[in-house]
């Protein structure tokens, strides 16, 4: 065998070796969870209380447990390979009835498309225009569908023009490194790769630039601890009013009570 051709079998040897050993070296991921309620004013201050202070840390609720957390690889290749082992696209759905949306959450694959059939013996007209998948899907009756093919990563909050108290949220991620938190606040996630990631949440407890705010970069480290856990400590999420408790209309208008139907 030519010496050039016995070299370039050892790198291509040692490069598969290198991969094998990355892929696992893997570790479980905890996190902890934690709203709490925003800091009072000097207004409330002032104001006379005869009842004991309430602890500022809140209990988790099943609103607040719509949160989930993901994990970006920083480097090219960790982020190709968590593209590879992410799920691939497919079709969802989100369905309409009683002027509700059926899940409320979405966790989808960049790339997969969701339905939604109106189910209610009314119109309906979902949209989103927040900063991941923007769409009108316009009027449509009982019986029918439309879908919408989400193509870009990001939070869409998904509502109704015609019935204000229509909501939802579908997050489009390119990552496999995701969970929600337990009742207790917990998150754990398991077969994360060591490395550099971005850490991001979403909460229905909060707002968008609250969100923002605890946006990180994280190490995961495979070590020698026990059980190759890394623990990335606790997350305290203040609470607040969010996009889907507090939007305007497609338009960019609060909606008109006098106009809402009363079906």
């Amino acid at each position: 065998m030519p010496r050039s051709l016995r070299k370039c079998l050892i790198h291509v040897c040692l490069l598969v070796l290198a991969r094998a050993t990355l892929m696992a070296a893997t570790s479980e991921v905890s996190v902890h969870v934690q709203f709490v309620d925003p800091p009072k004013t000097a207004g409330d201050s002032a104001k006379p209380s005869h009842k004991k202070q309430a602890a500022a840390q809140r209990p988790v609720t099943p609103s607040a447990t719509r949160t989930v957390l993901w994990l970006t690889p920083n480097s090219p290749e960790a982020r190709q390979q968590a593209q590879a082992q992410n799920s691939a696209p497919r079709s969802y759905t989100m369905v309409q009835q009683g002027k509700m949306f059926a899940p409320h959450m979405l966790v989808i694959p960049v790339g997969s498309i969701v339905s939604f059939p109106n189910k209610d013996p009314y119109f309906h007209n979902v949209f989103s225009l927040f900063n991941g998948r923007r769409f009108d899907l316009g009027l449509y009756q009982s019986g029918q569908t439309r879908s919408v093919a989400f193509n870009r990563l990001g939070v869409s909050y998904i509502f109704c023009n015609i019935h204000p108290e229509m909501s939802a949220v579908i997050l489009t991620i390119d990552t496999p490194y995701y969970a929600s938190p337990d009742e207790h606040g917990d998150i754990h996630l398991s077969g994360v790769p060591e490395g550099s990631y971005t850490m991001h949440i979403w909460s229905e407890a909060t707002s968008p630039e609250a969100l923002q705010l605890l946006t990180r970069t994280v190490t995961v480290s495979a070590g020698e601890n026990p059980g190759h856990l890394t623990t990335l400590g606790e997350i305290q999420i203040q609470t607040a009013p969010s996009m889907l408790s507090e939007h305007l209309n497609k338009f960019g208008e609060a909606y008109d009570k006098r106009d809402t139907p009363s079906y």
